[in-house]
């Protein structure tokens, strides 16, 4: 084989592996599991004939490394947390069905499908509030509480999400969901001292549950189950670190009430 052809397979075989570190940090990024991030990559690598490919990937990052030609490339990535985006998963998952299908083989056309996956527009932040709002009045009505309970739920789902998507998208993770639990809690016993609500536990519980990170608390279970204990326990013990910072705004609300006022809350 001549250099020109075997510098040709060299720069193809970049490519490809460019590209599946593409589609693994998006679905890296939008939520995806370990496990599916990295078979996701290796099977766009084989469907292209590079058989010698290795990847190791965390919650927040993925090394890889292939022979191309000989010559060893390693690559490696940080990917910073991010919420969940379903649409870009479902996005990548069905251009890796189409490539390891032979529907879609041409590696200019696979990089432009990747660049527009990567420019799909986020959730608008309208749509947020009223998701994060009737979540709130959904959960409220399912613990039991009554029409004002789920409307006062509602209004501070909608508040929550006003405070997360402005004001606390400039601050730690830490003090966001800090104040955020502080807010919710103020917020409900505000709405129950005015006599707006029956139920002060309806509504705070159905308000705080926008906030639980569900999707990486199952999503450490299942790469644990998948044998990824590290990632697997690195995004359990962020669900955990959030469910505690949300109790602790809780709590500290609470606990100043009481010293104020000198009353029971419940």
């Amino acid at each position: 084989m001549s250099e020109n052809k075997l510098l040709s397979s060299r720069c193809d075989e970049q490519r490809v592996l460019e590209l599946a570190m593409e589609m693994g940090q998006i679905l890296l990024q939008s939520g995806a599991e370990v496990f599916r991030t990295e078979d996701t990559m290796r099977r766009v690598c084989m469907h292209f004939e590079i058989e010698n490919c290795n990847f190791f990937v965390t919650s927040n990052g993925i090394m890889s490394s292939i022979n191309a030609m000989e010559r060893p490339v390693a690559k490696v990535r940080y990917i910073p947390v991010r919420g969940t985006q379903f649409d870009r998963i479902v996005a990548v998952n069905q251009l890796s069905r189409e490539i390891v299908a032979g529907n879609c083989t041409d590696i200019d056309e696979i990089e432009r499908r990747v660049q527009e996956i990567k420019k799909m527009p986020l959730v608008p932040n309208r749509l947020c509030y009223f998701a994060s709002a009737m979540a709130a009045a959904s959960f409220c009505i399912l613990f039991g509480g009554g029409v004002a309970d789920t409307v006062t739920a509602f209004l501070a789902g909608y508040v929550l999400y006003m405070f997360l998507l402005h004001p606390g998208k400039h601050m730690s993770r830490i003090f966001a969901n800090l104040c955020s639990g502080a807010i919710i809690t103020i917020f409900c016993l505000m709405s129950y001292r005015l006599g707006f609500g029956q139920n002060l536990h309806h509504m705070l519980s159905g308000a705080i549950l926008p906030l639980v990170p569900g999707v990486a608390f199952t999503n450490g279970i299942r790469d644990i189950g998948g044998g990824d204990h590290l990632s697997g326990t690195i995004r359990l013990l962020d669900a955990f670190w959030t469910f505690l910072c949300i109790a602790i705004g809780v709590g500290v609300v609470f606990t100043l009430y009481q010293r104020i006022t000198g009353g029971t809350i419940l």
